[in-house]
């Protein structure tokens, strides 16, 4: 068992309850993005034994962290809701760098490469004039709101494991946030046992593609992967605080943020791209 998989499953959780924040992003900050992709598949095949020891401490980090951390993440959005985005906001631009590195951009981007990042960082990057839907809070499940909570749970998961799009943003576009939110906080296992199965799917069919991307088309996929993480940052930000101690907090959160990608990228990954 990977058992230090929790505290990277702890992370990932983290992001994965905040609109605009990656999954995918922090698990290459963590150096692990492609393993994750393998172990997925793989645990759907004959060969799931060989993933297991992967899979399950992340599980157990990233279960623990829903749980646990929902309320915490809905105060901290409440009322530092600035300062905890210039913290993801930080982690974010401070991986940049790192895949730029380890996917050696000067040498191995041409022009489409440099073409396909703008194109495909703006238009993430529009989503941020996209107004959410708000269907409300459902707390009761019925047979007209199951297959809608579903297919909610199937996008989001598919979004969690593309760098740059948020899981939780996705939920949000789609008017199941508060939802997803209200169920893990108050444990209405009900609304939780669907929205994971389409998590589920979404994660079984999303690792497939993306390990298909990435081994017939390595530099297109990448050049991909950072034009979203780029468009991501303007999907992200929350304007400056007016109030000067914000601004300051929030300065400073955004510098712990590239901080800590820093000290992720240099100890923690040892491994190419």
């Amino acid at each position: 068992m990977q058992w230090r998989n929790i505290y990277r499953g702890f992370f990932i959780g983290i992001s994965d309850l905040i609109p605009g924040v990656s999954g995918g992003t922090i698990a290459f900050i963590l150096g692990i993005y492609e393993q994750l992709l393998t172990a997925i598949s793989g645990f759907f095949s004959r060969d799931w034994k060989k993933h297991i020891g992967f899979l399950l401490p992340l599980a157990i980090g990233m279960g623990g962290t829903l749980l646990i951390f929902s309320r915490l993440i809905e105060y901290l959005l409440k009322n530092y809701h600035a300062q905890t985005q210039f913290f993801f906001l930080g982690l974010i631009i401070g991986v940049v760098p790192f895949i730029s590195k380890q996917v050696n951009v000067k040498k191995n981007f041409k022009l489409g490469h440099y073409l396909l990042v703008i194109i495909v960082g703006a238009a993430l990057a529009s989503l941020a004039f996209v107004s959410p839907q708000d269907y409300g809070t459902i707390t009761k499940l019925t047979s007209s709101n199951a297959l809608g909570l579903f297919l909610a749970g199937w996008a989001g998961s598919m979004a969690m494991l593309l760098p740059g799009i948020s899981g939780s943003f996705i939920l949000l576009l789609l008017g199941v946030y508060s939802t997803a939110i209200s169920a893990l906080s108050n444990l209405n296992l009900p609304i939780i046992i669907v929205i994971g199965s389409g998590v589920i799917v979404g994660f079984i069919v999303s690792s497939k593609v993306i390990r298909y991307l990435l081994e017939r088309f390595k530099y297109g996929t990448f050049a991909v992967v950072i034009g979203l993480i780029i468009g991501s940052v303007f999907v992200i930000y929350p304007g400056l605080p007016k109030d000067g101690t914000f601004l300051m907090m929030s300065l400073l959160t955004f510098f712990i943020g590239l901080l800590v990608a820093s000290l992720f990228s240099s100890f923690d990954n040892k491994s190419s791209i």
